[in-house]
């Protein structure tokens, strides 16, 4: 089945406004929870408070780096899509893919040890640390069952519609990325 090229179009389709509206509701969650997180910090004299570690930097600055750096195949997907190159665009959606996996697993892994070392229930600090970082978490794994569900559309061959997709896709990454830096930021505060 031959593939279709993306025609370019006045106006951008519903399903990149619609991403954009979901972004933006995402966007304010987010705006919610730093704002609480710094809400609470500066009416609590210790923070982290004793008995909870510092945040370690080195590995979340790491990891950040490796999901920023997904946006470069994301995008390209994009490009590959809107220019009816099928294979190529879901190549590098598949590849960013594994790296965003691979990001998730390597994330709940330090979630989960962060857990054993203190709780949401025991202060303040734990409760919006472990509500941030676990709707991050939550964020990224959305976007990783978007993107899968739509390699596996590509199996199908291009159209006009999945290019859009492709493309919404590419925004929401966008968006994942812009959040987890300021997650990041907002996480590693204490200990910059």
């Amino acid at each position: 089945m031959s593939a279709v090229p993306y025609t370019p179009r006045l106006a951008k389709p519903n399903g990149w406004w619609g991403m954009v509206v979901f972004v933006a509701t995402e966007a304010t969650l987010f705006g919610t929870l730093i704002g609480s997180y710094y809400d609470l910090r500066f009416k609590t004299p210790h923070w982290p408070p004793p008995g909870v570690p510092d945040p370690k930097v080195a590995v979340p600055l790491i990891l950040l780096g490796v999901l920023v750096s997904t946006s470069v195949p994301v995008q390209l997907a994009a490009v590959f899509a809107r220019g009816g190159r099928t294979a190529a665009a879901q190549l590098a959606l598949f590849t960013a893919l594994v790296v965003q996996s691979g990001y998730l697993a390597m994330q709940i892994h330090l979630y989960i040890d962060d857990l054993h070392r203190f709780s949401p229930q025991q202060t303040a600090y734990g409760s919006i640390y472990f509500t941030l970082v676990g709707a991050h978490h939550a964020h990224v794994l959305v976007g990783i069952l978007l993107e899968a569900w739509l390699v596996l559309r590509l199996f199908g061959g291009g159209s006009a519609y999945r290019a859009v997709g492709v493309q919404a896709i590419a925004f929401y990454w966008h968006a994942v990325n812009v959040l987890a830096i300021a997650v990041t930021i907002v996480q590693l505060s204490p200990s910059l």
